[in-house]
């Protein structure tokens, strides 16, 4: 045991974040003290090992692939031990060093993706799957528009219960009911607006707004809140694991280590201020981008929807948005945490959907030649006119007023000059 003037300080005055066992009892301690040097020494054992007994290989891609998965867990590991911790303490401070790290990995496959051209980046995929790289056909839903039971009843399949299941995490990740409302008619009018481009984006209007809006993302969505009001109205009272007697108390505290330590409840107030405005709206427009870049990437990169890749985007963006908006929320809006510099889950997550974003406008030049329709312009210019102008009014109005105000009193403070 180090005495305490020789212990490392890790709190991190710009993000507000302590280290887990300064604030909290650690119910199984072992978990939680540092084993830097024996997790270093268990690791470069492995590799060895592995390195030296893998003959039974083929030269060429299995073994560069051998390496490259070596690579990645290095890197994890690496991630696991030295990041420094998020906003969150369950299961472990560990598990979110990771997702960091899970996150680096996956821009770090953007950037070098977006110095690719589409050919190239199609051939590349091939290394993850070699089926790939073989053009789909694009599929439109608004082949049989006529509402009915029948057509209803039909129109449920697997992608219904993602509809739900995506709105549920999202409404447990922004935990607040009118912003989950925002972007669920948000996206509606989005695939209208792109319908030109791609084909999958044309539905029904009752699949739009009854099927997907009305059902589907409300009850995902209204399931979400009650879990958040849930959490936010339970006793968050600890034992630790060797007080817990009897296997089934030590079973139940185990499985309560993959539940929330405590809750925060979101008041992201964004018509309070303008700073707090252009926050809502960065978050939300964000949002938005990472609905929206999965269905243009697998059309690029002919991926089907239920493609194992597509599903594991996004249920790490998922992941990565989970401490994310928490640390947005801190930096912003928490006055019993406030943090003076953003998180770095929150920037990484920003970082990853802008290269999304850059490496479909860089692949998309040329491909879609149909012209964007008249009213999709005007309605793009009616909502950029909604967005300036309610902070104008809001904030700008007044704010010159008062400017103008100060100016007048102060003019008349100042004598006149005599000629």
């Amino acid at each position: 045991m180090l005495p305490p003037q020789s212990q490392a300080d890790r709190t991190e005055p710009y993000t507000n974040i302590q280290p887990f066992d300064k604030t909290n009892d650690t119910s199984v301690e072992f978990f939680f003290k540092p084993s830097t040097l024996t997790a270093l020494v268990v690791a470069l054992s492995v590799l060895a090992y592995v390195a030296m007994t893998n003959d039974v290989l083929e030269e060429g891609r299995d073994k560069k692939v051998l390496g490259l998965y070596a690579s990645i867990g290095a890197f994890l590991l690496f991630s696991m031990i030295q990041f420094r911790d998020g906003p969150f303490i369950r299961p472990h401070p560990a598990f979110w060093r990771i997702v960091l790290g899970i996150n680096v990995l996956y821009e770090l496959l953007l950037v070098y993706l977006l110095f690719e051209d589409l050919s190239s980046a199609r051939r590349f995929m091939l290394y993850f799957d070699s089926n790939l790289n073989v053009p789909l056909p694009e599929k439109s839903y608004a082949e049989d528009c006529a509402l009915s039971v029948t057509t209803l009843w039909n129109a449920f399949d697997i992608f219904c219960v993602a509809h739900l299941l995506g709105w549920l995490g999202k409404a447990i990740i922004l935990r607040d009911y009118w912003f989950c409302w925002i972007l669920s008619i948000s996206f509606e009018l989005a695939e209208y607006s792109l319908e030109h481009q791609l084909p999958n984006f044309a539905e029904c209007w009752w699949d739009h707004w009854v099927l997907d809006v009305l059902i589907c993302n409300w009850l995902g969505t209204y399931l979400g809140i009650k879990i958040c009001q849930y959490f936010e109205v339970k006793s968050y009272v600890w034992r630790g694991f060797r007080q817990s007697r009897g296997l089934k108390a030590k079973t139940g505290r185990v499985l309560k280590q993959m539940t929330p330590h405590d809750w925060t409840t979101f008041q992201w107030e964004g018509t309070s201020s303008f700073s707090h405005y252009c926050t809502v709206v960065l978050l939300l427009s964000c949002f938005l981008a990472a609905e929206l870049n999965p269905f243009y990437l697998k059309s690029l990169l002919w991926m089907e929807p239920d493609h194992p890749i597509v599903i594991s985007r996004l249920a790490g963006i998922f992941i990565f948005g989970i401490p994310a908006v928490r640390e947005l929320y801190d930096f912003r809006n928490n006055p019993s945490r406030k943090a003076t510099r953003l998180g770095a889950h929150a920037w990484l997550l920003f970082a990853t959907i802008l290269t999304e974003l850059l490496i479909i406008v860089k692949w998309s030049r040329g491909l879609y030649p149909a012209p964007t329709p008249t009213h999709v312009k005007v309605g793009w210019t009616i909502g950029s006119m909604l967005l300036v102008g309610y902070p104008t009014l809001k904030f700008g109005v007044p704010s010159a007023r008062r400017y103008l105000r100060r100016r007048g009193r102060k003019e008349k403070k100042i004598p006149l000059k005599s000629d």
